[in-house]
């Protein structure tokens, strides 16, 4: 099962360790692991801090970066539930890119949920 991972901005800056440990589990569960290039912040970290408009771009990278994956695994459960459960509330202006968003909605689960 072809699975991508979501790494979040943390991980990738302050603890790869937790990275390179949930690659090497979901290896040994049979998963083959995609690191999409593009994938950086998901935008919560902005939109918790009220910068709703900002955040706008880190979305729709995420949204792009994400898109054609079958599944998407966070190592975070907050930038999961930003994906899954916040995204559309802010696009909702923006028809096309809600439309996206929503469709990755269910494509997304935190580690353990997908484990």
């Amino acid at each position: 099962m072809k699975v991508h991972l979501f790494s979040q901005c943390i991980v990738d800056m302050f603890y790869p360790q937790v990275g390179i440990a949930a690659v090497e589990v979901l290896e040994r569960l049979g998963c083959e692991i995609v690191l999409p290039k593009k994938q950086v912040c998901c935008g919560q970290p902005l939109i918790n801090s009220g910068y709703v408009q900002a955040s706008k771009a880190s979305i729709k990278n995420t949204i792009e970066a994400f898109e054609d994956a079958e599944i998407i695994v966070s190592l975070s459960g907050s930038c999961a539930f930003a994906i899954r459960d916040e995204y559309h509330h802010f696009l909702k202006d923006q028809p096309e890119w809600l439309a996206r968003a929503e469709k990755l909605s269910g494509k997304i689960y935190e580690f353990t949920e997908f484990i």
